[in-house]
């Protein structure tokens, strides 16, 4: 079931992923050698209850935390924990928040100290992907459209595009219909119209493109150790243009 959202529903919806912002902004300046990934989580769920929300993924199908943290080969889904940050390393986190009845979720790969020109670049291209799929996430468009933007500015820069994890509908419930795939053809999948809200997440590897679950049944690593990055916007579709209702600004 596909839920379109009113105006007023999406107002509200962008104070939920604008506060997901500012979390994002609040915990960039943890990202050094030395601050363990659970110290960064902590913070993060304080300053989310600070204003008046509470942390999205907490509990979420049983997730111990409230930001997802991936360090290096880490895809998605880790969990926070004593690691503590090195100089090189890079660090995505997903972060959701639930505030007004409604959903917001955003994801950013920063970057700690000196990092290899390789990986910055993987980081760039990822981040130019998710706005490329987002230039495609207008009315009259199709979810095709989003992936084939995202896989072909990937794969034409030497990386490759995980198949299994995917952006999603967003609103009441974290997920929704319809799944976002970051690879696909254009003309295919499901027809955007205006009320849709999605969230847009490319997750892109420096090496293959297959990943593994780890013991602990959440972190998703890359099958060769080589980094993953990823970016995520909770998006609007509109005539003109997507609204993005969360910001990295």
């Amino acid at each position: 079931m596909v839920y379109f959202k009113t105006d007023e529903e999406i107002a509200l919806m962008k104070e939920s992923n604008l506060l997901v912002s500012k979390t994002h902004a609040h915990i960039a300046k943890m990202m050094k050698p030395g601050v363990k990934t659970i110290e960064i989580d902590k913070v993060a769920e304080e300053f989310i209850r600070d204003h008046g929300a509470v942390p999205g993924f907490l509990n979420y199908n049983g997730f111990p935390n409230s930001l997802c943290i991936s360090v290096n080969d880490k895809v998605v889904h880790g969990i926070p924990s004593s690691y503590e940050l090195k100089n090189g390393d890079i660090v995505s986190v997903d972060c959701g928040v639930y505030k007004n009845g409604y959903h917001g979720d955003s994801a950013y790969t920063f970057t700690v100290g000196e990092v290899d020109e390789e990986v910055l670049k993987l980081l760039r291209v990822t981040k130019q992907a998710l706005y490329l799929g987002i230039e495609q996430a207008v009315e009259g468009n199709r979810i095709g459209d989003i992936g084939h933007a995202i896989q072909q500015h990937a794969e034409s820069n030497g990386f490759s595009v995980v198949r299994e994890m995917v952006g999603h509908g967003i609103g009441k419930e974290l997920h929704e219909s319809p799944e976002v795939p970051n690879y696909g053809r254009r003309g295919r999948g499901m027809k955007l119209k205006k009320g849709l809200v999605i969230a847009i997440e490319p997750m892109i590897n420096l090496g293959t493109k297959f990943i593994k679950q780890s013991k602990d049944g959440w972190t998703i690593s890359t099958v060769d150790g080589k980094p993953s990055a990823h970016f995520e916007h909770t998006v609007a579709i509109s005539k003109e243009k997507a609204i993005i209702l969360s910001n990295f600004d």
